[in-house]
């Protein structure tokens, strides 16, 4: 279910690097160079962090001038995708080759550049049993990835060239869909060149017209959220799940709304998780008839883009029978909205930085 969240975010940006035909098609090509470490967020991984890690980003990017609405209110942002090789140098982890969908985000008079990149990343060698036991970090081959590039940014200093400069943070995971997946965190410093393609034109930005501020009132919704996933132990199976989400949210102007809410988990991974630690784990006391459901509230906020939203929430198990990663939990992700009331989700349910599924759902909003 994660890859389906990342290929919604390349497709995404896929409708954006493809925009109508009376907007201005400047592009940006640009190659960065970058070298770094493997963050030890997990004592589990300190046996594969040897040595450096180095590789290469690509990016293409469309420029947006504003002819439509959430461009303006953005700071128009540029579109596009973005290809990563990275070496771990490590026997053990092999190699990324990672696809992504992104946008540029500009601040500081458009000198610093955020790039936000959600995509695809195939290594080439993950976990076995009998010839690559050590790799605790990656269950399988395709990983889901996220890319965090903070630059100094300046195009076309002479000819169409320009430079950048800056840190990159990469994230590679499979959100537990196949055990083991310790994941790993690159963060690394990163340093190319930029190329404008129509360097010879230059583009005015559209102004936004001014519009009256959006007032709702309440408004209630209902989420059905679902999947597979499985526990950090190895072998045990994949298991479908479902999430029944209820909350309020609030519009506090244009672009964003606050929440409040409740949810109700049914994980049946985690019945059979109670059972092999009862049977297996003596010591620890758990009782195989302990229930493996829980409830949890949350509070949240929502960004609108156009139909697209983007919603972070952080929640606290009222309900809580049996102790999986503590009570805290978090998720993110996006929704798209089919008319006014009808939307579908893909988010990424944690524990901190311990990913435990992706839900895809559909809800209702009134």
């Amino acid at each position: 279910m994660r890859y389906l969240l990342s290929l919604t975010i390349l497709l995404t940006s896929f409708v954006g690097i493809s925009q109508s035909d009376e907007a201005p098609k400047a592009f940006v090509l640009d190659a960065n160079q970058f070298y770094g470490s493997i963050l030890l967020h997990n004592p589990d991984i300190s046996h594969l962090i040897t040595d450096h890690p180095a590789g290469v980003i690509l990016g293409v990017s469309r420029k947006t001038y504003g002819h439509k609405a959430w461009e303006a209110d953005f700071g128009y942002p540029d579109t596009g995708y973005t290809f990563v090789y990275q070496n771990t140098n490590n026997p053990t982890l092999g190699e990324h080759f990672g696809l992504y969908g992104h946008y540029n985000f500009y601040f500081l008079k458009r000198n610093m550049q955020l790039r936000v990149a959600q995509g695809l990343a195939y290594n080439t060698n993950p976990y076995d049993k009998e010839e690559n036991f050590r790799n605790n970090a990656y269950g399988s081959h395709i990983l889901s990835s996220t890319l965090l590039m903070l630059n100094y940014h300046k195009e076309n200093l002479l000819a169409g060239l320009g430079v950048n400069a800056g840190f990159s943070f990469i994230h590679y995971s499979n959100a537990n869909f196949k055990a083991p997946n310790t994941s790993t965190n690159t963060f690394a410093f990163n340093i190319g060149l930029t190329y404008s393609l129509d360097h010879d034109t230059t583009y005015e930005y559209v102004k936004p017209e001014s519009s009256e501020k959006i007032t709702e009132p309440i408004r209630y919704n209902l989420v059905f959220r679902a999947g597979a996933n499985e526990s950090d132990v190895i072998n045990m199976g994949r298991y479908g799940f479902a999430t029944i989400s209820a909350y309020a949210d609030k519009r506090l102007g244009k672009r964003s709304a606050i929440q409040l809410g409740t949810d109700f988990f049914f994980s049946n991974f985690l019945k059979e998780l109670i059972r092999y630690q009862s049977i297996s784990f003596p010591e620890s006391e758990v009782d195989s008839d302990t229930d493996y459901k829980r409830i949890g509230v949350f509070v949240g906020h929502e960004l609108f883009v156009n139909k697209m939203s983007v919603v972070a929430q952080l929640g606290y198990y009222v309900y809580y029978p049996f102790d999986f990663e503590g009570k805290m939990y978090n998720r993110i992700g996006m929704k798209r909205y089919f008319g006014d009331k009808v939307f579908g989700a893909l988010t990424l349910k944690s524990h901190g930085a311990k990913a435990e599924a992706v839900e895809f759902g559909i809800g209702v909003r009134l």
